[in-house]
């Protein structure tokens, strides 16, 4: 499919039948079928596989700190340099997505991803280590986001959360498995065996250009009438014949499933012109990119924070062996792929904004009682970090529903890709400044204290700011 932008037209100036409005009302029409269930998991495979290669750092590193002999501050490195990538990544992704297309950035990253994961197994040292893991973490951080916003398109309103949410779900399953696979294969085969595994689905990157649709929403809104009319009636001929029954025509706006919350104010002239990263701080969307960047923010400070460290503090804190050690790491994340599936299940009913505040003020709760108990023995730091994992790792997943709902196609990617930027911000200092606080000799409960009042201030952000978009379509939503 072509990527030419140089004829473009004014966005959103398709003729009838191709127009941003129409084709949303198309996609409204349209039940779940097989046709959604493929997409989603080709799509997942891929958030998958680059989920189980982001983790794997935390479960190589204390091999690597023997192997090379790292100081704190090395180790501290080799944990943020790949998130500095996938910061990086993030920003660059949203707006070549935005420009070129969902698919092709998907693609391109996940090629990326897996040559690199390959060319790692080779290293000897620090310095080429570092670089390989920078450049791994521009692809994966440029995939996820995006991801996200295809996903988000091709979704009706009704129940968008749990069909999106049940993709979602793959990355928080590449985490858990990734542990589960790292924890057994690291101690026996060592840390080059688990990085060459996962260089193999680059390949996947051939299976999603030739079986993957480019959006039609993002078509229309480049002015490319023809590629989205085509992609559109292929996507429709595809559902209909799944379901065995020919498809309804297509709804007036008024008629789509009733918000959960008042229908959006009409869009000002200057939100309905506002594109780029001015558009994300224009009219209604400064406070939305405000509140949600708060929100990744703190709930990926605490995510990793957590999770980067906790196989080096049970090891070296509490005298655990190495396998012990990664065991009672990857039960934190399987608690944390219970709490996905539990919003998962929910969000559509409770809605986005009391599925944040209530994760996150859990969250809060179970890692300040931890800390006041003094996290004296590992069972019970195992205990209430996977009881808070549950609550973090839930709200975490919901921000991949919830960002691109909240702008609009011409700048969706953007502003998922900005907030995916937020939050390796979080993933950055919160592996930091547990190593500071951790290195500093203090006790491990002050550790736990510090997570407790981010995650407390991520809760209040979302309990009292936040805007409820459950069940409506993406277009009143975002003008």
């Amino acid at each position: 499919m072509s990527t030419d932008t140089s004829k473009d037209a004014v966005p959103g100036s398709s003729p009838a039948g191709t127009t941003r409005s129409t084709i949303a009302a198309r996609f409204e029409r349209l039940p779940l079928s097989r046709w959604h269930v493929t997409v989603r998991l080709i799509v997942g495979v891929v958030t998958f596989f680059e989920a189980f290669d982001q983790l794997l750092i935390a479960y190589a590193l204390p091999e690597l700190r023997d192997e090379w002999q790292l100081s704190t501050g090395d180790a501290t490195a080799v944990l943020t340099v790949g998130s500095a990538g996938m910061l990086v990544g993030a920003l660059l992704s949203g707006r070549l997505a935005d420009r070129y297309g969902r698919v092709k950035v998907i693609a391109y990253c996940v090629a990326v991803s897996g040559l690199a994961s390959l060319a790692l197994t080779a290293c000897t040292s620090l310095t080429p280590f570092l670089a390989l893991r920078f450049v791994q973490g521009l692809a994966i951080g440029g995939e996820v986001p995006v991801a996200a916003a295809f996903i988000s398109e091709i979704t009706r309103s009704f129940k968008r959360g749990r069909f999106v949410l049940l993709y979602e779900l793959v990355f928080p399953a590449g985490l858990t498995i990734g542990a589960l696979v790292a924890a057994w294969v690291v101690p026996a085969a060592g840390w080059r065996v688990m990085f060459a595994v996962a260089a193999v689905p680059g390949l996947l990157a051939f299976l999603v250009q030739r079986k993957v649709p480019e959006s039609p929403r993002w078509l229309a809104e480049r002015g490319r009438p023809a590629e989205a009319e085509a992609v559109m009636a292929r996507i429709e001929a595809k559902v209909s014949a799944a379901t065995g029954a020919p498809l309804p025509p297509p709804a007036p706006a008024a008629s789509a499933p009733a918000p959960a919350a008042a229908p959006a104010a009409a869009a000002t002239p200057a939100e309905r012109a506002a594109t780029g990263v001015r558009g994300l701080f224009t009219g209604r969307y400064r406070r939305r990119t405000l509140v949600v960047g708060a929100i990744w923010f703190t709930g990926y400070f605490v995510n990793y924070g957590v999770t980067s460290w906790l196989p080096s503090i049970y090891k070296d804190a509490y005298d655990l062996t190495l396998s012990d050690a990664l065991l009672y790491s990857t039960v934190t994340s399987v608690a944390g792929l219970l709490g996905c599936l539990i919003v998962a299940l929910t969000v559509d009913v409770l809605g986005r904004r009391r599925i944040f505040a209530i994760c996150l003020g859990a969250s809060a709760a179970l890692l300040l009682t931890l800390a006041a108990l003094g996290a004296g023995t590992p069972v019970q730091v195992l205990i209430w970090t996977s009881l808070a994992a549950v609550g973090f790792f839930g709200s975490n997943i919901c921000l991949y529903l919830y960002a691109p709902e909240l702008y609009p196609t011409r700048m969706r990617a953007l502003g998922c890709s900005v907030g995916g930027a937020v939050n390796r911000l979080g993933v950055i200092l919160g592996p930091i400044l547990v190593g500071a606080v951790y290195a500093a000799g203090d006790s491990v409960a002050t550790v736990f204290v510090m997570l407790g009042a981010v995650a407390l201030g991520g809760a209040v952000v979302a309990g009292t700011l936040a805007e409820e978009t459950a069940n409506r379509p993406l277009e009143e939503i975002s003008p």
